[in-house]
């Protein structure tokens, strides 16, 4: 552990970099409340997306990292902006017409068009739970319509209506001419039709709590700002709640960053202190779009984890944070098989290997085994020219490969060959194009086959590979030509595994029928 400690201590892996900031914080004293609290923020407007769990698994691996470096107990908060008013309804949830009726009513206040919860709030904070229980996340959940109502916010909110002038001065210097007439920090929820809104104030009474202003009638109301009437405009919220809470640390994605210092701000009039950051790219969908929880474009984390592990997403997670990231479907191979790689390197790297590792982040430290003895992208070919349709067709050339493999003993190995099938036949059979080979291609396809006809070593992959190379040197130049030339006219796709090893697992036998198929033009 001291070996661990010590290489953490000069890792240059982003999330020991991001906890050695909360070590200074408290270099001179440990914090008040006992603890280092990190904190994930959500708002509930539509079903949870891939880029809410990539913040509290970000989020947790700092975590991690900074309890190696540090003796202080952590905490971490999922906190749930479930006051805040229905801008617009969801496109892709079900009854949109009952929705509109409820636009500007707290999202704990409109009915849920599934029929399954309390409130559209409700329904979407336990489809955010349920995902973040799949993944073990150790986190506590607080919903901002408890925050609120119970009075845990009371204290913040009227020091808020003591300092109005203090926060509305940050505030209005970010904003328009135009909005700055109507701005408040303060929205009341009107006592007679539950929505939120947004008028400006005709007072702000200090020594009482409250706030004086028309509705959109006309019609003057004073409410007091505890016991959830009235919430605070988003940007002050979410200052005001680091000073409520006493955040340390929060993440968040770029789009924020420009508000970073109004954030701080509001936090340290508050008389909080400001936590420290970081700022994460954007997710994409496949044109390059930003992911919208409203939209529903890009890929959900069910969607992911239909066709492969949890850990492997989490994987994807870890890479390059500050990077914008594509989630399309055709990223997962790539994730699945990469995550098992730095898992069978991980046994042998030294103290400050581990650490940079990505699994030791994953992992909280505890990485498992990995008895993928084939990789993810050799099954997905196997399935394909297996033509695959459960994963029991493909343990039958797995056994003959690694003969010590079973699904009890592989149980990764079993959950990747079901992912396998399931994948090639949603996204890689319906797009399969194969193409006739040249005659040169088709020369050394001959001359790969008779040679395989003959073929005496057994399964070796990697001599079976040297035989496959050996044909194509003194034909191809460059020799990647005739591995293209192999994936396409073969395997219907333009890039595929080491095609030793795929001969090793599919059979020697069976790729001499292969061959014989495409030479005679029947695999198109």
């Amino acid at each position: 552990m001291t070996d661990l400690r010590d290489a953490a201590l000069a890792s240059k892996a982003w999330p020991f970099e991001e906890a050695r900031k909360l070590v200074k914080r408290y270099e001179k004293a440990p914090p008040a409340k006992g603890h280092v609290l990190f904190e994930t923020g959500y708002g509930p407007s539509g079903l949870p997306h891939i880029g809410t769990f990539g913040e509290v698994a970000r989020t947790t691996m700092i975590r991690r990292a900074f309890e190696l470096i540090s003796d202080i107990p952590t905490r971490l908060i999922c906190f749930s902006d479930d006051v805040d008013g229905m801008r617009k309804v969801p496109e892709n949830v079900p009854n949109t017409e009952m929705l509109r009726e409820h636009l500007q009513r707290p999202l704990t206040s409109v009915p849920d068009p599934f029929g399954q919860y309390d409130s559209f709030g409700h329904h979407n904070n336990a489809m955010l739970r349920r995902f973040l229980d799949t993944f073990g996340f150790e986190y506590e959940f607080i919903s901002a319509t408890e925050f609120y109502k119970t009075g845990q916010f009371d204290a913040v909110l009227l020091r808020a209506v003591e300092r109005y002038d203090d926060l509305m001065a940050v505030m209005l210097k970010s904003l328009r001419e135009e909005r700055q007439q109507t701005y408040s920090i303060f929205l009341p929820i009107h006592p007679e039709t539950g929505r939120v809104l947004y008028v400006p104030m005709k007072e702000v009474n200090a020594k009482d709590g409250t706030i004086t202003f028309d509705d959109e009638t006309g019609r003057e109301w004073t409410l007091p700002v505890t016991g959830g009437r009235v919430k605070l405009q988003w940007k002050p919220d979410f200052g005001a709640r680091w000073a409520a809470l006493d955040v340390d640390f929060e993440m968040y994605g770029k789009d924020h960053s420009t508000n970073t210092p109004i954030y701080d701000r509001i936090c340290e009039i508050l008389g909080g202190r400001k936590p420290e950051h970081f700022t994460y790219e954007l997710f994409l969908d496949e044109n390059g779009e930003k992911i919208s929880k409203s939209k529903g474009n890009g890929l959900t984390i069910d969607e992911w984890l239909t066709y492969a592990s949890t850990e492997s997403l989490s994987y994807f997670m870890y890479q390059k944070p500050k990077t914008a990231k594509r989630m399309h479907f055709d990223v997962i191979p790539r994730a699945v098989d990469e995550y098992h790689q730095q898992l069978r390197a991980y046994p042998d790297q030294d103290a400050a290997g581990k650490v940079n590792n990505p699994v030791w982040h994953i992992h909280g430290g505890n990485p498992p085994e990995s008895r993928m003895v084939v990789p993810f992208s050799m099954l997905l070919n196997l399935a394909s020219v297996s033509a695959a349709e459960e994963k029991a067709k493909l343990w039958g050339f797995i056994k003959r490969y690694a003969p010590e493999a079973a699904p009890d003993t592989h149980p990764d190995l079993d959950q990747a060959a079901g992912f396998a099938v399931r994948y090639y036949n949603d996204f890689v059979k319906p797009h399969k194009t194969y193409r006739t080979p040249s005659d040169l291609e088709r020369a050394a396809l001959v001359d790969l086959r008779d040679q395989l006809k003959t073929w005496d070593g057994g399964l070796d992959a990697e001599a079976l590979q040297g035989l496959v190379f050996a044909v194509g040197r003194d034909r191809f130049d460059p020799l990647r030509d005739w591995f293209t030339a192999l994936y396409e006219v073969l395997l219907g796709a333009s890039q595929g595994p080491r095609f030793g090893g795929f001969i090793a697992l599919y059979g020697v036998d069976e790729t001499v029928a292969l061959i014989d198929r495409a030479l005679a033009g029947d695999l198109g």
